[in-house]
């Protein structure tokens, strides 16, 4: 068995020139959905709080949400009901699996293409999480197709989650070019998510949290354990005048 082989919910390669992906059989699809439940007791053993679904960006969950990767015509393709299947019994399964963890999950709400996968689909799958216990949807998008047009620009995915948040009321993170402590706050105040995310913006500026609490007049307190280095940091600034 090649040990590079890909699987998808379909046959097609990504794009030109890339690897065929093996299209997962009925039996294959069953023994994945065991593994996310394995994996999720794994994560329980190691002292995690949550799981999150990463059904986003074109990885195997979502390729087979959307249908420009996913043309089966058995249960698990062809309607939303049968392609939202997978991401459904995964939930349903971890769920049994750790009912004492909060699970929640990652998805691109749409593709940016043209008969893709898209909000109204998302406010489905949405609701169909929302009613097996998951707590709510971290909402990104595209990544499944070379041809997306996806716009970018400050919170350029905010929307999506605003959308979501409402079609299914469930609770929303935003992510997407989120940077500014303004404007995070604001998605916040403003009801358009409950949550938001950052990455590169703490990749650039591990203070960031620091940063956005000085934009808020709020007191930083440094954690008890660096206490002492405050206080030495403290005296030695003192001293040099």
């Amino acid at each position: 068995e090649d040990p590079w082989q890909t699987v998808s919910a379909s046959a097609i390669p990504y794009d030109t020139g890339w690897n065929v992906p093996h299209a997962l059989e009925d039996e294959e699809i069953l023994q994945l959905i065991e593994r996310f439940a394995e994996a999720a007791r794994r994560a329980e053993r190691a002292g995690f709080d949550f799981i999150e679904l990463h059904a986003a960006h074109g990885y195997l969950i979502f390729q087979f949400l959307s249908p420009l990767s996913n043309q089966r015509t058995d249960r698990w393709g062809g309607s939303l009901e049968n392609r939202m299947r997978l991401v459904v019994e995964i939930a349903k399964a971890v769920r049994k699996a750790t009912p004492k963890l909060m699970l929640g999950a990652r998805l691109s709400v749409m593709d940016w293409v043209d008969g893709g996968f898209d909000v109204a689909d998302a406010i489905e799958v949405a609701k169909a999480l929302k009613d097996e216990g998951v707590a709510y949807l971290c909402c990104s998008s595209g990544g499944n197709s070379p041809l997306q047009k996806l716009p970018t620009g400050p919170g350029y995915q905010v929307h999506l989650a605003e959308a979501v948040r409402k079609g299914a009321d469930i609770p929303t993170r935003a992510v997407g070019l989120i940077d500014d402590p303004r404007q995070a706050e604001a998605i916040l105040t403003e009801g358009r998510a409950d949550m938001v995310a950052l990455a590169r913006a703490f990749l650039a500026d591990p203070r960031w949290g620091w940063r956005a609490a000085a934009t808020f007049s709020e007191t930083i307190h440094p954690a008890p354990q660096l206490a002492r280095s405050v206080t030495t940091m403290q005296h030695w600034m003192k001293a040099v005048g």
